[in-house]
């Protein structure tokens, strides 16, 4: 069985996407994590596929359950989006690094309105989900949208119900604009939402936004696109209006510093700059560094290294940013970490 990626499909995997196998033979490389990077995972297994004749078996189940699979060993490799602590690395004898970068977006379903035409600020994004502002005719929101006709209906707030790095990296953005989301709610990839109706998986948020009149959810981009959805503009960190899209992702990540934290585990939410995107993000690979089975380890850093290598236009498709050459190469390097019970590196890295 191959990948299939289509928008009807997440659709009708959102009421169980904590199931979402794809890929699944009892010989494929095993991985299980972050529903954020799922579409650019499944084209490039798709084609993996194709080439090789190894297939990839990834549960699209969210970053806190692919962190729990990897910790207890049950999978090859785990996918986050909130990247792990170095204690927490170090303590679980796992390496991490970040695969893709791409932008997490608020989308809406209000009647009338098209894509990108509402625009909204990080504080009144914060004050929308803790149920501060309740109808989308609130002066906040007209005032950053004069020309936008707003109707006098309650905002039905969707979220992700799941651990999420995806949630990690949006309320990450909320707590740098609003002290009070920081200081009453919190940053992590599961909070207590104040207000809300929860849905698992970026499907989830995606298909129940979709069903729901006036809501509002936030998702990454590639399935506001897939499915159509209305996103909305934001005003970034330095007060301009930006749409998201690869330009603006990249712009965001233009001056990260990936070597300056463990395992390359930069925050790229709320980056300064006139064309960045306010809520983009990296999602991260970990492995562990003895793995259970070392040929399976390798196997799945051999594929790692094809998507590294061959990947990159396919992942421009999906208005994901590929990681720059010189970001490979460090990570790459630290796959000599990756060991057998002979002490050797399971797979040796190339360009």
């Amino acid at each position: 069985m191959t990948f299939v990626w289509k928008a009807s499909r997440i659709a009708m995997l959102a009421g169980f996407s904590a199931l979402a196998t794809l890929g699944a033979q009892a010989a494929d490389i095993s991985g299980a994590g972050a529903t954020f990077p799922y579409p650019i995972y499944a084209k490039w297994a798709d084609a993996y596929k194709k080439e090789t004749g190894n297939g990839l078996n990834y549960q699209s189940i969210g970053s806190g359950g692919g962190i729990k699979q990897i910790t207890a060993r049950t999978v090859t490799f785990g996918a986050t989006d909130k990247p792990m602590s170095g204690d927490d690395l170090k303590k679980n004898n796992l390496v991490q690094f970040p695969m893709v970068m791409g932008g997490i977006v608020p989308i809406v379903n209000l009647e009338g309105v098209k894509p990108g035409e509402l625009v909204l600020d990080g504080a009144t994004l914060a004050k929308i989900f803790q149920g501060e502002i309740t109808s989308w005719d609130d002066e906040a929101i007209a005032k950053l949208n004069p020309d936008v006709k707003l109707p006098s209906e309650a905002i039905a707030v969707v979220h992700r119900s799941d651990g999420s790095g995806t949630t990690y990296n949006f309320t990450y953005f909320l707590g740098a604009v609003s002290p009070e989301w920081k200081d009453n709610v919190g940053v992590d990839a599961s909070v207590e939402w104040p207000v809300g109706i929860g849905a698992k998986g970026n499907e989830g948020v995606a298909a129940n936004v979709g069903q729901t009149a006036n809501s509002i959810g936030y998702v990454e981009y590639a399935y506001a696109l897939q499915n159509k959805m209305t996103y909305t503009d934001l005003l970034n960190k330095d007060g301009q209006k930006v749409a998201p899209d690869s330009a603006s992702f990249a712009a965001a990540a233009e001056g990260a510093d990936w070597s300056s934290q463990p395992g390359f585990g930069v925050i790229l939410a709320n980056q300064a700059g006139a064309k960045a995107w306010p809520i983009t993000a990296a999602t991260f690979i970990l492995i562990p560094s003895d793995p259970k089975s070392p040929e399976d380890a390798a196997e799945a850093l051999k594929f790692f290294a094809w998507a590294y290598k061959n990947g990159d236009a396919m992942a421009d498709e999906l208005h994901y940013i590929p990681m720059p050459d010189s970001v490979v190469s460090q990570v790459q390097s630290t796959w000599k970490d990756v060991k057998g019970s002979d002490g050797n590196p399971v797979y040796q890295a190339t360009n």
